[in-house]
């Protein structure tokens, strides 16, 4: 499968090789670790595990996953398709068929990991977090006339059609600006029931109050700035 594996990884210590590890290898051309800033051993757990680092000294989850791309970018033969996937292993990677094959085989450009249609372990995400998406996604339905459910971290599309969205977000707006974009552009999405747990670690965003506020402005503007 000419898929490639792009996880943002900000101190994943704990939990970056068992993330690694559960990946169906069968599926994937090559899995890329963008080590954003990490003070532990994130780094050589991901390469003990099998995969490609790549080091993104700015501080922030949307840097962490350009930085990927670039790294994507400057190969000789490119992906048909990028997955994208935490590393605190909340997400389920042996999931990664289920969002790969509606692009395969039906022809989607994006297909959406959706928390809110499967089955999410208690506590896995606080109350804020499932408040905001829905408000994100109400907004996008709204405006943009599409209709998601979540704005999960687990997705995979199109190398050329990511290539397309001109990503320019470096911060907590990453996801909701590929979705939006997407809208915008006309590519035909899906979303998919993933199963979610709750994370190995402190989380950087809903972990705290600050974290909360600063994501949830940077998601909701970011649906205005490309209405």
């Amino acid at each position: 499968m000419n898929i490639i594996v792009i996880i943002p990884a900000y101190n994943e210590e704990a939990a970056i090789g068992q993330v690694i590890a559960e990946i169906p290898k069968e599926w994937v051309r090559e899995i890329v670790v963008a080590d954003n800033r990490s003070t532990d051993n994130t780094s050589l757990h991901a390469k003990e595990a099998g995969a490609t680092v790549v080091y993104e000294p700015l501080p922030a989850y949307g840097q962490a996953c350009l930085r990927g791309m670039a790294y994507v970018k400057s190969l000789p033969t490119p992906p048909d398709i990028i997955v994208f996937l935490d590393g605190d292993h909340s997400d389920y990677p042996e999931q990664l068929p289920d969002l790969v094959k509606p692009i395969l085989e039906e022809g989607y450009d994006m297909v959406i990991g959706s928390r809110a249609l499967g089955q999410r372990e208690s506590g896995s995400m606080t109350p804020p977090q499932v408040f905001g998406n829905w408000l994100a996604t109400s907004l996008l339905r709204i405006l943009y006339g599409v209709h998601y459910t979540d704005l999960g971290p687990f997705r995979a599309i199109k190398w050329e059609k990511l290539l397309a969205l001109n990503m320019q977000d470096t911060t907590y707006g990453w996801t909701v600006e590929m979705q939006a974009k997407a809208a915008k552009q006309g590519m035909k999405t899906k979303e998919v029931p993933v199963r979610y747990r709750r994370r190995i670690g402190f989380s950087k965003i809903s972990g705290t109050l600050k974290g909360v506020i600063l994501a949830g402005y940077k998601i909701i503007t970011t649906i205005f700035k490309y209405w």
